[in-house]
């Protein structure tokens, strides 16, 4: 029998809080307290209800491994998780560049032996 895997999007809003809450094995109000700080931003479905991607998941769970196994305090972990954003922005503006450095050289080659 053959399995069937389907991809979707990680930043897809899939759960509601309590759901968020359970996966991320903490209160409700956590996560109320993460989206207050500005650490998290679920997508709203209405003015009440928030909704969490995998990706939002993934980052409660980083915010929860700084905090509860390195010690960080919440203001650090603002500060870290903004320099890892950064440092990501940084490497996806680098691989841009470095495409279109490699696709101008491919025409100055392609040029040259015309």
């Amino acid at each position: 029998m053959e399995v069937i895997t389907v991809a979707h999007d990680k930043s897809e809003p899939l759960y509601m809080i309590s759901i968020a809450a359970r996966l991320c094995d903490m209160h409700p109000q956590t996560l109320r307290l993460y989206e207050r700080l500005g650490l998290i931003k679920p997508q709203r479905v209405s003015s009440k209800n928030r909704m969490y991607s995998d990706e939002d998941i993934d980052r409660v769970r980083q915010i929860h491994r700084l905090t509860h196994e390195l010690g960080v305090n919440l203001a650090g972990v603002e500060v870290i998780l903004g320099l890892l954003e950064k440092m990501e922005s940084l490497r996806s503006e680098m691989e841009e560049e470095m495409d279109r450095m490699r696709t101008e050289m491919e025409d100055r080659m392609r040029n040259l032996t015309e």
